[in-house]
């Protein structure tokens, strides 16, 4: 069974007319200073990080399952909740993905109940077309010409499809040794994609000085941060509304900055503070690479101290950031919730995204192996119990990572019906290789 947005009541074109800003401001994460809405991601008081902030209130007076039921099948059917003063017309189709039934993979893995969050469905096969969906629309309406990012990957793609169709022009920073599917499908949406010799941390502190120097340039993940970083939640909006307005047991997902992974819990809590969920304790379970994954031996050692990685390693490059700005909200999430941020070697990794594409027939990059693996860990350890229902987010499409699973058969037949019964005979059972 999948769950699609478009099994729900309501019609695709009945657009957003009672549509009221429920986002006032933004507010510093650390001296509770407000600030006037503006490109801004620092407090100027005490340059704590800046947060979108929402009157509840009036959300939950005017936002309802009947009124979300009746939107266009888009993350914008959530607008209330999102840093947004109008809802844009133009912009790609982003959201909605399925909620896919997974109970091959659930009887291997011993669950009552699995779903995937396939969001390799969203435009650019990632779930970074939400976030920079609400970056861009901002970006537009604060007159910038430029969005560029700094990117392990998915966004530099998002980034560049979303100023295609909006008539702006993108930039994107990416480390040289980014997989070469991920910064060609940058190149061909039309992106200028300029790689340096250096990993994540020093492009985006590279990225970070093209905000104070150059004018008319929205860098999504820096200047618009408060805004960008609204957009993970909607995953969590969108579970929710596809198992009929509830949360489930379990949530699992990747971490790279920790970003995705507390906002999906943030908007799980924002849906019970406006009445659309009753509120119930979710654990959240995440998975980084041990190649890079400073915040996962935090978890392990206990300690909220977080030791960057100054060289990241492994297969699992779109994860690979190794100063993570929300390193210490995840480990508080996890430990609060009674979930778990688990290390994932290499081939754990392999084995899941194989696994996950042999029950399934869902074919996720690394990340998402990565994110498979870290359920199987929870399971060993008990964080994750047999009658648990759990949902996996799966954060990006496989074909972007395909090298690490490159094995293509090596021998090669004529055309002929005796060739093909001669190569068969020499294998150990059928879907094998020689």
């Amino acid at each position: 069974m999948t769950l699609t947005l478009d099994t729900l009541p309501g019609s695709a074109t009945d657009g957003l007319t009672d549509f009221r800003p429920g986002f006032i401001g933004l507010r510093c994460g650390n001296c509770n200073a407000d600030t006037p809405i503006a490109p801004k991601f620092v407090c100027a008081q005490c340059f704590g990080p800046l947060r979108a902030r929402y009157d509840y209130a009036s959300v939950r007076e005017h936002m309802t399952h009947a009124s979300v039921a009746a939107r266009p099948r888009t993350l914008w059917r959530y607008a209330e909740l999102l840093p947004v003063d109008r809802v844009p017309t133009d912009g790609l189709s982003v959201g909605c993905s399925p909620l896919v039934a997974a109970p091959r993979l659930a009887k291997h893995l011993g669950l009552r109940q699995l779903w995937i969050k396939d969001d390799s469905r969203n435009p650019t096969l990632s779930f970074k077309d939400r976030v920079v969906a609400i970056a861009a629309a901002r970006a537009r309406d604060f007159s910038f010409h430029t969005v560029a990012c700094a990117s392990t990957g998915n966004l530099a793609a998002a980034v560049a499809a979303a100023a295609a169709r909006l008539g702006l022009r993108a930039v994107v920073l990416v480390p040289a040794d980014l997989e070469v599917a991920k910064v060609m499908q940058a190149v061909a949406l039309g992106a200028h994609v300029i790689r340096v010799d250096a990993p994540y941390d020093a492009v985006n502190r590279l990225s970070l000085e093209l905000t104070d120097e150059l004018d008319g340039w929205a860098v999504l993940n820096v200047n618009l941060r408060p805004f960008y970083a609204e957009g993970s939640k909607t995953i969590a909006f969108e579970i929710a509304e596809q198992l009929g307005w509830r949360a489930p047991d379990v949530v699992v997902a990747p971490l790279a900055s920790g970003s995705m992974y507390t906002k999906i819990a943030q908007g799980v809590d924002e849906l019970a503070q406006v009445g659309l969920i009753e509120r119930r304790a979710t654990r959240f379970v995440g998975g980084q690479a041990a190649g890079c994954g400073p915040i996962a031996a935090a978890f392990a050692a206990g300690t909220d101290e977080i030791t960057p990685v100054a060289v990241p390693a492994g297969i699992v490059r779109s994860l690979a950031i190794g100063s993570p700005a929300d390193g210490r909200p995840a480990l508080a999430l996890a430990r609060s919730t009674g979930g778990s941020i688990e290390g994932v070697e290499d081939a754990d990794v392999i084995a899941a995204v194989r696994l996950l594409a042999a029950t399934e027939g869902i074919l996720t990059e690394t990340a998402g192996g990565v994110t498979l693996a870290a359920l199987q860990q929870a399971i060993r350890r008990g964080t994750v119990a047999s009658d648990d229902e759990v949902v996996v987010v799966i954060s990006g499409n496989g074909l972007k990572t395909v090298d690490v699973l490159a094995e293509l058969p090596r021998q090669v037949i004529a055309p002929t019906f005796d060739a093909f019964e001669t190569y068969w005979a020499t294998l150990e059972g059928p879907g094998g290789h020689s």
